[in-house]
């Protein structure tokens, strides 16, 4: 059989078949890496509260095998796996009123690492007695809240305060615990947040309608670079109604978006909030978690999502626990991100201009880290000591008719007034700045009058 066609046709399998290389400053984030010191600067959740108990468990973050435990006075530990005497495991110590027991030889360590007693030792060993004054297990701060526990992993003449964003306090949310675990590295699952556009594919067409029809339509796109705030902006046009839905990421990892169920584009809705209040952590090079808080209510989530299978759903529009025909059948963000491999050839890539949230919040990271390597510490999410962060991860859907005019650029304009309004309320008071953007969206609606400049 003649060979003739397929040379015509310009297969390039052969010439394409060496694997991109993957971008290691962004993906390597042990201890000692570029990445993994940038995000030691940061308070990142490394556990539910749920899953912290008097029997010790053993966790991985950022490349570092650690064991977390609650002392039997509710006190919560994070300390190295292997005891510094004969680097027993410590998931396998016993938790006292005063902190963890090592099971080989009885040493007892507080919480925060101070080596309380050595038991097999002479009492009158001075060495013994000099090894508790001068060394410690390696502990790291943790503050549990709303039932999340959260650690800072960095040199602690650097830490930083504990961050609280307006998400923590939006009146009558019920906002729930949740994890995620993912196969792959941290970035290809961050960077999702950063592309809307995914949404209209992956959860409205490729796999049918996961959240509802109005993700299917593929609507204009707007970016918005705010110091270390980046949004994404999909404005879709639902018959009479323009659906405002933004997407959120502060760096390096916390996440937002607008619901998942609650809003379709079809009914009007001011300022609804995200449907997860969210931090992607790296647990290696190959695995991430998402540590999150669903939240329902009247600007979240319907209340019938607040189980696990809701969770998963909200989460990667699937639920995790299906058949690999399943995963093929109907994709979820989780089958998208971990397909790329557990660590994304990113050289590989070809970005378009709807991926310039991906790149733009990739080269900050870049320059973040490469000015921490000279010596100048990140910026934190609070510009002001104490200050709450405000955030702008949400869903607005106006009534607002075609007119005789560019339809795609008028959808453009709305979204652009819609969040220069939210940002030019940024200085409020929360409850006033809230209940002045649900007012301003609602009088701009029944006006018509979209024109903010």
């Amino acid at each position: 059989m003649s060979n003739h066609n397929f040379t015509n046709q310009n297969f390039r399998g052969y010439n394409q078949a060496i694997v991109p290389e993957i971008d290691e400053g962004l993906a390597r984030t042990d201890s000692q890496t570029p990445c993994g010191e940038f995000l030691r600067r940061y308070w990142h959740p490394v556990a539910l509260t749920s899953e912290v108990k008097e029997t010790p468990k053993e966790i991985r973050i950022l490349g570092e095998d650690l064991v977390i435990f609650k002392t039997t006075k509710g006190n919560i530990g994070l300390v190295h796996k292997a005891c510094p005497h004969r680097r027993a495991s410590m998931v396998y110590g016993k938790t006292e009123d005063r902190g963890i027991r090592c099971c080989y030889h009885g040493w007892l360590f507080s919480p925060n690492g101070e080596i309380l007693e050595t038991p097999g030792e002479d009492p009158s060993s001075k060495q013994a007695a000099k090894l508790r004054e001068t060394f410690k297990l390696g502990a790291y701060p943790v503050i549990e809240f709303n039932g999340l526990v959260f650690s800072y992993l960095g040199p602690m003449n650097k830490i930083p305060e504990f961050p609280h964003y307006d998400a923590f306090d939006i009146p009558g949310n019920i906002s729930s615990p949740y994890r995620i675990d993912y196969n792959c590295n941290w970035i290809q699952v961050l960077d999702a947040i950063m592309d809307p556009v995914h949404t209209s594919f992956l959860h409205g067409q490729s796999s049918g309608i996961q959240f509802s029809k109005g993700f299917a339509e593929i609507g204009e796109i707007d970016f918005y670079e705010r110091g270390t705030q980046y949004l994404g902006c999909n404005t879709r046009r639902i018959n009479d109604n323009v659906w405002v839905r933004v997407n959120e990421l502060i760096l390096p990892n916390f996440t937002q978006a607008g619901a998942a169920f609650a809003a379709d584009g079809t009914k009007s809705r001011y300022f609804g909030r995200s449907s997860f209040t969210r931090w992607v952590v790296p647990v290696d090079d190959n695995h991430c978690t998402a540590l999150a808080w669903a939240n329902f209510g009247k600007r979240g989530d319907p209340l019938e999502y607040n189980n696990q299978e809701g969770f998963e759903r909200i989460e990667a529009g699937e639920i995790a626990n299906r058949t690999f025909e399943e995963k093929q059948k109907s994709p979820g963000d989780a089958e998208a991100v971990e397909g790329m491999g557990s660590i994304s050839s990113h050289k590989g890539e070809h970005l378009m201009p709807t991926d310039q949230g991906i790149m733009i919040y990739r080269r900050r990271i870049r320059k973040l880290i490469k000015s921490l390597e000279e010596g100048k510490e990140p910026p934190q999410p609070q510009k002001i000591k104490g200050e709450v962060v405000r955030t702008n991860g949400q869903d607005t859907v106006l009534k607002v008719p075609k007119r005789n005019t560019n339809d795609k650029e008028f959808i453009k304009m709305i979204c652009s007034s819609v969040m220069k309004m939210q940002f030019d309320l940024e200085e409020m008071s929360l409850k006033d700045r809230d209940n002045h953007i649900i007012k301003n969206l609602s009088e701009m609606e029944k006006s018509g009058n979209f024109d903010r400049e």
